[in-house]
């Protein structure tokens, strides 16, 4: 029955849209039990759950809340920082050309080192990777590795993606699946492409059951007639998760040097589904994704992602503490246990949220030392969400060092299935010269 999938009813979710407008500053604290109870309920609530929702969305917001987050495309540049660091020159079509490929196989590749792994917190995680002799990590998880007791100790389900278990054909993944989706959409709508031409998209060209999280519930609205931007309010709890996050890469890569513009075609795709931070997160990864090719600093990166988001937001404090920690000579492990100190990973709102995440991202950018290797592996080692850290992670550093900077030991194939009416196998090869295509017009 479908409407025993996840994501589509809200009553489940009560406890999460509690946690959302606490989040945003709405003093409903007088709800928290009413709305465990009705995540927990086996009986059928969903009309007083929809109610509820409804009515604590009227709730004063705390006098004491010091964050400033519109949702709308003018408010959040007028709240933005602006300032950009300088970037160098926009390198020449041959150099480009490799830096959209390393674009393209840092996210794959990244994805799929943190795709065994997903939804793994670390009191599973470490273990597995000190018992596979990956610890500090340094190569990708294979299932050769365990042993018989660790499998028994951990509960590991052997059909999960181990390296091993992937030979020529990088497996689906929605982290791999949007990026696909953002490429074809360019093609048919052009750079005028609306929020409607995306909301669209997704309908005709996405299965509604290879979507998550905000994002289904996006789609659940649209197929009930809804338009965005309501689309991505309407019983969503979802709305400042990762979802969008993972879904800006490709407007950096077809803006290299231009992280504003990437930001505001970001900006189009996320409001069809997420708010806030949601949106911000990624208008982050687009903006940083445009800059990489045109900028060879860590730092300068994230500062030009944080200056086309509002400087009084929650993304951008999160943010900035980690290059602080960073400054001030934090090590990367004590930087990822105050990450785990502030978002409780064992909390599904906190393990999924564009903040949290957003922080395992910028650790990973600033402690990988300029390597890819050591990024991806930082973005998973942290844990939270490890397939969609490690492939914007790795989507960045590919842009930034090209293909000459991620080893064979990383990619290993040039093909990708995935969920996209029409590219459903394509080859790495292939997707970047149709963005190079792209570029030119």
């Amino acid at each position: 029955m479908y409407t025993k999938h996840p994501w589509i009813r809200l009553q489940r979710d009560m406890k999460i849209e509690w946690q959302q407008l606490r989040d945003e500053g709405y003093d409903v604290a007088e709800y928290k039990d009413l709305c465990a109870g009705l995540s927990a309920s086996e009986e059928d609530r969903e009309d007083e759950a929809v109610a509820l929702a409804k009515k604590m969305r009227t709730a004063a917001i705390n006098k004491d809340y010091g964050y400033y987050e519109p949702s709308d495309l003018a408010g959040i540049q007028e709240a933005a920082a602006h300032s950009f660091p300088a970037f160098d020159q926009m390198p020449g079509a041959a150099a480009l050309k490799d830096k959209i490929a390393g674009a393209w196989t840092g996210r794959i590749f990244g994805c799929l080192l943190g795709k065994p792994v997903e939804g793994m917190r670390r009191d599973k995680l470490l273990p597995l990777l000190k018992g596979t002799d990956n610890y500090p990590m340094h190569k990708y998880i294979e299932q050769k590795d365990f042993g018989g007791g660790l499998i028994k100790d951990l509960g590991l389900n052997l059909s999960r993606c181990w390296r091993d278990k992937v030979d020529a054909i990088v497996p689906v993944d929605d982290d791999t699946n949007y990026t696909v989706f953002t490429l074809k959409l360019i093609e048919t709508f052009g750079n005028e492409f609306t929020s409607a031409d995306v909301m669209d998209s997704w309908l005709r060209w996405i299965p509604m059951l290879a979507t998550c999280t905000a994002e289904r519930a996006a789609y659940r609205n649209a197929a009930a007639g809804m338009l965005p931007p309501e689309t991505a309010t309407h019983n969503n709890p979802y709305r400042e998760w990762i979802g969008a996050q993972i879904r800006g890469d490709f407007f950096g890569y077809i803006t290299p040097g231009d992280p504003k513009k990437a930001a505001e075609y970001a900006f189009r795709d996320a409001s069809i589904s997420h708010i806030k931070n949601g949106i911000y997160g990624e208008m982050w990864v687009a903006a940083m994704t445009a800059a990489a090719a045109v900028c060879g600093s860590i730092p300068d990166i994230i500062k030009a992602g944080l200056a086309v988001i509002p400087a009084k937001c929650r993304l951008a404090e999160d943010v900035n503490k980690v290059l602080e920690w960073r400054a001030n000579g934090v090590t990367a492990a004590d930087a990822i246990e105050l990450i785990h100190k502030k978002y409780d990973e064992h909390d599904a709102h906190d393990w999924c949220h564009a903040c949290s995440n957003a922080m395992v991202v910028a650790l990973a950018l600033l402690y990988g030392n300029m390597d890819f290797g050591q990024s991806i592996c930082l973005a998973v080692e942290a844990a939270f969400d490890t397939d969609c850290n490690g492939a914007t992670v790795g989507s960045i550093m590919g842009m930034l060092l090209g293909t000459g900077g991620i080893g064979k030991e990383w990619a290993f194939a040039d093909k990708l299935m995935t969920s996209i009416d029409g590219y459903n196998l394509v080859a790495i090869s292939d997707l970047t010269d149709k963005t190079m295509a792209l570029l030119s017009k």
